[in-house]
């Protein structure tokens, strides 16, 4: 499927969302409830966590454990939550700097894993399913150096979106860390969506197919990056309008 961009209309539903504000503090915890348990969900989903949404609430709203699933889809699920708050506090800043990213992987990943939480890979890695072979461990610290470093630059550059998008492929292309890149780059992602007035974007598993094909595409061929800034659009519009929606039904309770 080809896909537009969607930057005028998502400006529009922007505009509109503006407008509302400034919302109350009980309206606003209500929104960030919600994104915390479907922006979990669907980030984990994508990366073949089996819990559903409900289970994920369950997880996070009332700490039972679900039964029937790893104790690793759990740790995923409490470590995204954990990401996910420090995502709102970053998001108050006006730059992303490197530390922001070891530090949005070391709260998704330590309950998994704490050795390598927040800390870039010391093996090469392998992706299946597509030609695309990730840098060498030994050139990560320095690739990521440079793109911490030219995230001013980028963002002068591009619209918002375009932004964020860019930073998400920019980031899973080095893939810096041994698991966790594409969570990392969808809370990357955001953190950039949200520093600029734009509302927490989620990429639904059923688009996963999609969204891994446009994550190829672009890195196989790297001047084909606007087919995934268009997705990137795409997902970004329909979350904005799914937010108005839930937006205005918050209001009008």
């Amino acid at each position: 499927m080809e896909y537009k961009s969607r930057i005028p209309d998502i400006d529009k539903a922007k505009e509109t969302i503006v407008k509302y504000r400034p919302l109350n503090k009980d309206v606003l915890e209500q929104l960030k409830q919600y994104y915390r348990i479907s922006f979990t969900y669907s980030s984990n989903a994508i990366e073949g966590n089996t819990l559903t949404e409900t289970e994920t609430k369950i997880i996070l709203e009332d700490g039972i454990t679900i039964g029937g699933h790893p104790i690793r889809e759990i740790q995923e699920a409490l470590g995204h939550s954990e990401a996910y708050d420090l995502l709102y506090k970053l998001s108050s800043n006006p730059e992303i700097k490197e530390q922001d990213i070891l530090d949005l992987h070391n709260f998704l990943y330590r309950q998994v894993d704490l050795d390598k939480a927040g800390k870039y890979r010391d093996k090469q890695v392998i992706i299946t399913g597509t030609e695309f072979i990730p840098p060498s461990p030994q050139k990560v610290p320095d690739l990521m150096k440079k793109f911490a470093d030219d995230i001013p630059e980028l963002k002068s550059k591009h619209h918002p979106v375009e932004f964020a998008a860019l930073l998400h492929l920019n980031l899973v292309t080095i893939h810096p860390f041994s698991d966790g890149n594409g969570r990392t780059a969808r809370l990357l992602m955001n953190l950039a969506l949200l520093q600029a007035g734009y509302i927490t974007t989620i990429i639904p598993p059923v688009m996963r197919n999609d969204y891994i094909y446009s994550l190829k595409r672009a890195q196989i061929e790297p001047k084909d990056s606007q087919f995934f800034i268009n997705f990137i659009s795409e997902c970004v519009y329909e979350s904005t309008k799914d937010y108005l929606r839930i937006l205005e039904r918050l209001i009008e309770d």
